[in-house]
């Protein structure tokens, strides 16, 4: 554990909140492009986040002034903090990486605020990130540690052979991988992900992290992909690659599963597993190991998609319901087309919402995890709170940048 901060720079960082709150995008942002020249750290992150969005320039600017503001109350970030170890884990983040981030931050605190950052501020914000960046570097060797004494774990990236690849619907595919060197694979706790690098021809070193979704085994990893685009813009690079090139026999550098949006194995209350989407990935390995584990145990999977053409893995959950009494599915498509048929592919037409949960489940005592995109997981997670369900018992992940430290969807749950 570092030293404690000093009053002084306590009282000096906080005395930079506004300034964080007037300029703390263009401090970040500035950050970025000061660490991006160098390659090897560039290649660390998504760069689709770094583009027309800005939403990890965006996220690290709230992260900042979040931490400015509980610089006397760390212990207000601890969730925080671990996902953003569990996070780096996936990324093969190392100690030197830091070194790298500090020299971009604070220079990029003199290029934006100018004679304003006086020397006293800079040792400020120095002793405050290295105060921050040693918590993080210790608990990111905790976790490697335990890694590496797990059977099949490692650490760094581990090339792993491509061995299927299946179609899972118009949208989205899974793709099963085993380690080259033939060895074992550290068992992920189901919700964890993948750190993958990808060297696409004209692209380079592209990093993206994806859920395992797949149960706890020896042998293999499945990820299951969607194809990402929006409209009037290029489709995910990787994505895209992944659905049009990838094959079988191809080779890819995963690092280990690590993350710690996990389902608790060891309770046997009600579960209720929601998703939107490809949000359904995490929640397909719940629901094997589930199937494998605890087929007593009260389980409810309420999911929403559009409509049977892009709706993943349904038969697969209809199996498991099938052969589990104890697991109850609810399926919600928003526009459901004329061949989908309601009461069989399909529950009910619209939206999942914070209510029907709360009616439909044992609210008073089963814990919730939530998986897709953030207007989803909005409406959710204030919402389920807003009828009472305590913040211990609202679990999430989404897809998106490492919000460290603050998200745009408050973390009520540790």
């Amino acid at each position: 554990m570092p030293s404690p901060l000093s009053p002084a720079t306590i009282a000096i960082v906080k005395a930079t909140i506004p300034a964080l709150e007037a300029h703390g995008l263009a401090i970040t942002r500035r950050m970025y492009e000061r660490l991006f020249e160098d390659p090897a750290i560039r290649d660390l992150f998504n760069q689709s986040h770094h583009g027309e969005t800005g939403s990890q320039p965006k996220a690290l600017a709230n992260a900042v002034l979040a931490y400015a503001r509980n610089i006397d109350n760390l212990g207000a970030l601890a969730s925080a903090v671990e996902r953003i170890a569990q996070k780096h884990v996936t990324l093969a983040i190392l100690p030197a990486h830091y070194h790298a981030v500090a020299d971009a931050l604070l220079g990029a605190i003199r290029d934006v605020l100018g004679e304003a950052a006086t020397p006293e501020i800079g040792a400020a914000w120095g002793e405050a990130y290295w105060f921050l960046a040693d918590i993080l570097i210790d608990r990111e060797a905790a976790i490697y540690h335990d890694h590496e004494a797990q059977p099949g774990g490692w650490t760094g990236w581990r090339d792993v052979r491509i061995e299927s690849v299946t179609i899972e619907s118009e949208t989205i595919r899974s793709f099963v991988l085993v380690p080259v060197d033939g060895g074992p694979v550290l068992r992920h706790q189901p919700g964890q992900s993948l750190g993958i690098r990808f060297d696409l021809p004209g692209e380079g070193v592209l990093t993206r992290n994806y859920s395992v979704s797949c149960a706890p085994n020896d042998r293999s990893y499945r990820i299951t992909v969607k194809r990402e685009a929006t409209p009037g813009r290029p489709a995910g690079l990787v994505s895209s690659w992944l659905h049009d090139a990838a094959h079988p026999g191809m080779v890819l550098p995963i690092a280990a599963p690590a993350g710690d949006f996990v389902l608790d194995r060891a309770s046997s209350a009600p579960v209720v597993l929601v998703s939107g989407g490809v949000g359904l990935t995490p929640m397909m390995s719940m629901l094997e190991t589930l199937h494998a584990e605890a087929p007593e145990r009260p389980t409810w999977y309420v999911h929403g998609a559009l409509n049977g053409r892009v709706h993943a893995m349904a038969a697969r959950a209809r199996q498991f319901a099938a052969e589990r009494p104890a697991l109850r599915l609810h399926t919600v498509y928003e526009a459901p087309e004329a061949t989908d048929r309601l009461g069989v592919d399909h529950d009910a037409i619209g939206r999942i919402t914070p209510e029907w949960l709360v009616a439909h489940t044992p609210a008073a005592e089963a814990t919730y995890y939530l998986c897709g995109p953030k207007p989803f997981l909005a409406s959710l997670v204030h919402g389920l709170a807003r009828l009472g369900v305590p913040a211990e018992r609202i679990r999430y992940e989404f897809f998106g940048p490492a919000d460290a430290l603050v998200e745009e969807v408050p973390r009520v749950a540790a």
